[in-house]
C-alpha cells in the first residue's frame, strides 16, 4: 500500500525517541534456519516497525540452538552434556522488549515455545540491582500463526507466563493470523491473504507500538518502583505493611 504525503505525515510526526531500546524476538518455530518460517513472516512486520523507529532488534530461533530441557539456569550442572540457554539468557536480560512468536500445533503453542518459557522460568529467581525479580522493568508480547483454532489460547498462555515471571504486559500485546481451518495455505504462502489481512496487520502494529511505548515509559521511570516487591527485603524480614495475623 502506498501512503499519501498526508498519511505519511500522520504516521511519522511523533515526539518519541526509542533509539536506546532493544528488542529480542524468540521465534519458536519447529523449523531450523534457513527453512521458511511463517511465524517469522509475522515477526518481520513488528521488527520492521521497531527498526524504523531506531530500536535495535534480534531474532533467535531456539530450535537452532542446543537447549537442554529443565528448569535450572544451566542444565549442564544437572548432568546434561550441553546447554546453550545460559548464553541466550544473557540476550534476554539485555532486551527491553521480548516478543515470543509461536505456531499452533494441536491447538496449542509449539513444543519449542513451551521449552523456551520453561527456560525463562529457570532464571526467574534471579534478582536485579534493586532486589526485584530479574525480569522486572521489561515488557513482553506474543505473535501467533497457524491454520487452525487456538490463537487466543496460545496468547493467553504465553502472556500469563511472561507476566508471572515479571514482565509488564501492555494492552493489546498479542496478534495472530489464522488461515482456513484444516489443510491450507499458511501465512507466507501465495494466496493466503495473511500479509494483506487488515485485522492481523492492525493488531500487530498496535502491539508493536504499545510495547515500544511501555518500554519507553519503564526505562524513563527507572523500571518498576522498588518498594513492596523486593524479594531481598522480604527475605530479610520486611513485610511492607502485610497485616500481622497475630493482631487480628
Amino acid at each position: 500500500m502506498t501512503l499519501s504525503s498526508a498519511q505519511k505525515e500522520l504516521c511519522e510526526s511523533h515526539a518519541w525517541d526509542f533509539s536506546d531500546l532493544s528488542a529480542l524476538f524468540l521465534n519458536c518455530t519447529l523449523k531450523p534456519s534457513p527453512e521458511v518460517s511463517h511465524t517469522q513472516g509475522l515477526i518481520d512486520v513488528s521488527q520492521a516497525i521497531m527498526e524504523a523507529n531506531g530500536i535495535s532488534t534480534e531474532v533467535i530461533r531456539p530450535v537452532d540452538h542446543k537447549i537442554a530441557h529443565g528448569v535450572y539456569p544451566d542444565m549442564q550442572e544437572q548432568g546434561w552434556s550441553f546447554d546453550e540457554w545460559p548464553g541466550l539468557y544473557e540476550k534476554v536480560k539485555a532486551a527491553d522488549i521480548l516478543v515470543i512468536g509461536t505456531p499452533i500445533w494441536l491447538g496449542d503453542k509449539s513444543s519449542v515455545c513451551t521449552q523456551a518459557i520453561e527456560r525463562l522460568y529457570s532464571s526467574s529467581g534471579d534478582l536485579n540491582e534493586h532486589g526485584q525479580y530479574a525480569y522486572y522493568g521489561r515488557v513482553g508480547g506474543c505473535l501467533v500463526t497457524g491454520n487452525e483454532d487456538g490463537a487466543k489460547h496460545c496468547a493467553m498462555n504465553v502472556l500469563y507466563s511472561l507476566q508471572h515471571l515479571g514482565y509488564v504486559i501492555p494492552p493489546q500485546a498479542d496478534a495472530a493470523w489464522l488461515g482456513e481451518a484444516g489443510p491450507g495455505p499458511s501465512y507466507l504462502d501465495e494466496g493466503s491473504g495473511g500479509p494483506q489481512n487488515d485485522f492481523t496487520q492492525r493488531n500487530t502494529t498496535f502491539m508493536t507500538w504499545n510495547l515500544m511505548h511501555f518500554a519507553r515509559m519503564l526505562k524513563d521511570a527507572g523500571g518498576i518502583p522498588a518498594h513492596g516487591n523486593q524479594r531481598s527485603l522480604w527475605d530479610a524480614g520486611c513485610r511492607f505493611y502485610h497485616p500481622n495475623p497475630e493482631y487480628r
